[in-house]
């Protein structure tokens, strides 16, 4: 997993709320028996028509958003199934950080075992980074993980909470195998006392 200390780039408003991973990453991109191409199905029915061809009007597809690495979007952002494909697609898109105020819980733990970060904020702080977003000559923002913060090219700022736990496994690029994988010392020393212990399970 990719880990996340420091990003910037430009962001993108998508301000209706509960879009829900259905129109994230469609059903017919749920087949493969591998992650590739999922950045084709993301958004795919709002970026491309029925040929196939791009729709110029849906904001990735304006060259000042094409190279969006952030997203500004309305409430229960990724409700709906529980389909991984959603995040692994946001994320082949170039899609790293995502602001808005509430998100779906599953969608969450999807997003954070993955590397992409969902910052919350409330209402006011929402609404003037997406005014910004909306703007494609101020549309910049940083991310800083660390100091938990994300600021916009004109120096507004806002900070977010996020669970010391969590913040340190994006920091550090650990899935959840990778979490594991941290106490392993600790584990096989249990294992050895267990067995020590109850030496007919060996």
């Amino acid at each position: 997993m990719e880990p996340f200390t420091t990003v910037s780039g430009p962001a993108a408003a998508l301000p209706a709320a509960n879009i829900d991973t259905d129109v994230i990453m469609p059903k017919q991109f749920l087949k493969g028996i591998d992650r590739r191409g999922l950045d084709r199905g993301a958004f795919h029915d709002l970026r491309f028509d029925e040929t196939g061809a791009a729709r110029p009007g849906f904001i990735l597809n304006r060259p000042e958003w094409a190279a969006a690495r952030f997203l500004v979007v309305g409430p229960n952002f990724g409700c709906g199934s529980s389909r991984e494909h959603a995040v692994w697609g946001l994320l082949q898109l170039g899609i790293r950080a995502i602001l808005g105020t509430s998100f779906a819980g599953i969608f969450a733990d999807n997003a954070a075992n993955n590397g992409l970060l969902l910052i919350s904020l409330n209402e006011e702080a929402l609404a003037a980074f997406a005014r910004r977003a909306a703007d494609p000559g101020g549309n910049g923002l940083t991310a800083d993980l660390a100091a938990q913060c994300i600021t916009a090219c004109d120096g507004f700022e806002a900070t977010f909470t996020i669970t010391p736990s969590r913040k340190d496994a994006l920091l550090r690029g650990l899935d959840a195998i990778g979490a594991t994988l941290d106490h392993a010392a600790e584990i096989r020393a249990f294992e050895a006392r267990h067995l020590a212990a109850q030496p007919w399970l060996a």
